[in-house]
């Protein structure tokens, strides 16, 4: 919790120089387009810093350029300082979607990059809509996409292009040299792929505190397993890392690796007691094995599961309690009402929801309300649930 900054108490600034430096500690913020209540990128950070509003994010994104938009195990916005690191990860998807996407796509796709680029050269930044206007589209489903559509994307991936920021959530591309500045772009800063494994490693360690060769792969994606095997092998031999053992939820042990300097977790400060409603997204949350494992929580969305066949419901959001995972909440901001929903609560097993519980909770939607902008709550009749 304390890598995740959620061990001190959440507040302070959360904007400008502050804002950034959060999302530097936690190493990226994942996006998501799903709006429930609020964007899964706006729920991670509102959680830290309840001051915190979205156009704070916006600013550093698209005005002050401190962030980029790129892939980590998802979409994400990602601090500029990071970008050298990152051309490893635009070759190989490079490599990767040009085999994937040619037998997937099979309308060559290729064959528009000259065109979309050209196109963004001569009339500046465009969405997916302002290119291939005559183009045929796929089949149907996420993948609904004509050539240039394709091509925009596939260039983004592999650094040709840039995200500027969003419109309504659909990307807006520019050059890269547009973009990013000179001397970081591809091409004018060599790319040492051995280099960036071990900033990957080194980075990714730093905000998990102790981690698995596989944890520590799967925080960046970009590091295949056999390279994170290596490198915990190397680490250990240089004595830059050492293994340790850590007790799961379940009571057993784990082999792991930390840093030798590590502080002892006895002398951590004790977790804030109140309730926080978290992002389903959460980097605590994101790897759900780890979560799991460490904090006895399983959670799985339920966004593609039919409605009849979910357990819990379409987008529910996980609730903190100090160090301790409580329960997982189902609520809506329905802004033609303006009013924030709660139509189910699930208290984990072993957790008994008592009036200060309650309380707690209350307090903390009465922020999610104010953030979100919304007038009143609404519980409705029967949202506590027994445990799953």
């Amino acid at each position: 919790m304390d890598r995740h900054a959620l061990l001190e108490q959440p507040s302070g600034n959360a904007k400008g120089a502050d804002l950034l430096e959060l999302i530097q500690r936690l190493g990226f913020v994942q996006l998501d387009s799903i709006n429930t209540v609020a964007r899964a990128h706006d729920m991670i950070l509102f959680s830290r810093r309840p001051s915190y509003r979205a156009r704070n994010l916006s600013r550093l994104y698209e005005q002050d350029r401190v962030l980029f938009e790129h892939w980590t195990h998802d979409a994400a916005v990602i601090p500029m300082v990071f970008y050298p690191h990152w051309h490893l990860r635009f070759q190989r998807d490079a490599a990767l979607l040009k085999s994937r996407w040619k037998n997937w796509r099979r309308d060559r796709f290729e064959q528009q990059f000259e065109s979309v680029l050209t196109h963004i050269r001569n009339h500046g930044p465009v969405s997916s809509s302002d290119v291939g206007k005559d183009e045929k589209k796929g089949s149907g489903g996420w993948w609904d996409w004509h050539p240039s559509k394709t091509a925009l994307e596939f260039l983004w991936r592999s650094g040709a292009l840039a995200v500027v920021g969003r419109q309504g959530f659909q990307k807006r591309y520019d050059l890269t040299e547009r973009v990013i500045e000179t001397h970081l772009c591809p091409g004018n800063l060599p790319c040492d792929a051995a280099q960036t494994v071990d900033w990957l490693c080194n980075a990714a360690l730093d905000r998990l505190g102790f981690a698995t060769s596989g944890e520590l792969a799967a925080f960046w994606d970009t590091v295949s397993a056999s390279e994170a095997r290596e490198w915990v092998k190397q680490a250990l031999i240089k004595g830059n890392v050492e293994e340790i053992e850590v007790t799961c939820a379940d009571g057993r042990a784990r082999k792991v690796i930390t840093r030798p300097e590590w502080p002892d977790p006895t002398n951590l400060p004790p977790a804030p007691g109140r309730m926080r409603v978290l992002s389903p997204f959460d980097p605590m949350l994101r790897d759900r094995n780890r979560a799991e494992r460490l904090f006895g929580f399983h959670y799985r969305i339920e966004v593609f599961v039919p409605a009849l066949k979910r357990k819990y419901g379409y987008y529910v959001f996980p609730l903190l309690e100090g160090d301790r995972m409580v329960g997982r909440i189902d609520m809506k901001a329905h802004r033609d009402q303006d009013v924030l929903r709660v139509t189910a609560l699930w208290p984990e097993r072993g957790v008994r929801w008592t009036d200060a519980r309650t309380r707690r909770l209350e307090a903390e939607l009465d922020r999610v309300r104010r953030f979100t902008g919304l007038t009143r709550i609404e519980f409705v009749g029967g949202w506590l649930k027994d445990p799953v």
